[in-house]
């Protein structure tokens, strides 16, 4: 999978399952300041809206980079978020907005550091596109999966 950074818009919507006659379909969810909490619940929602999409394996890899990137914007801001998630026939995009405009950056963790800090480099790992696009009140850090070969 090729990787590149880049932006583009927020998306909106709300959930309306896999793709349906060729429209893409959305997800867009309001988390409150450090509610760790809804991210199993945006996992979920990221599973029912891919149900019938991509490659087998491509939900498995979009609820944990989604998860990543929700995980960052609660704990690394005083603010809440809001996730979008858009699927069309060959290419999902989700974004994940805070209230913070300082960019992520990609950290190399220790060994002794367990699980902590590696977010960022599964996104630059295993998304096709992945970005940060700064706006006035804050960031809105996006990845790009492609639905594989048709």
């Amino acid at each position: 999978m090729g990787r590149q950074a880049g932006a583009g818009p927020v998306t909106g919507g709300r959930a309306s399952g896999a793709v349906r006659d060729g429209q893409p379909a959305q997800l867009r969810r309001r988390l409150g300041c450090a509610d760790l909490a809804a991210v199993p619940e945006v996992r979920r929602a990221v599973r029912e809206l891919l149900r019938d999409w991509g490659e087998p394996g491509s939900a498995d890899v979009a609820e944990l980079l989604t998860s990543e990137l929700v995980t960052n914007a609660l704990i690394h801001t005083d603010h809440g978020a809001v996730v979008s998630a858009t699927v069309g026939p060959t290419r999902l995009r989700v974004e994940v907005r805070d209230f913070v405009a300082a960019p992520p950056t990609p950290y190399a963790p220790a060994r002794d550091d367990g699980t902590h800090g590696r977010g960022l480099l599964l996104v630059q790992a295993l998304a096709d596109a992945w970005g940060v696009h700064t706006h006035g009140v804050g960031k809105v850090v996006w990845f790009e999966l492609s639905a594989g070969p048709a």
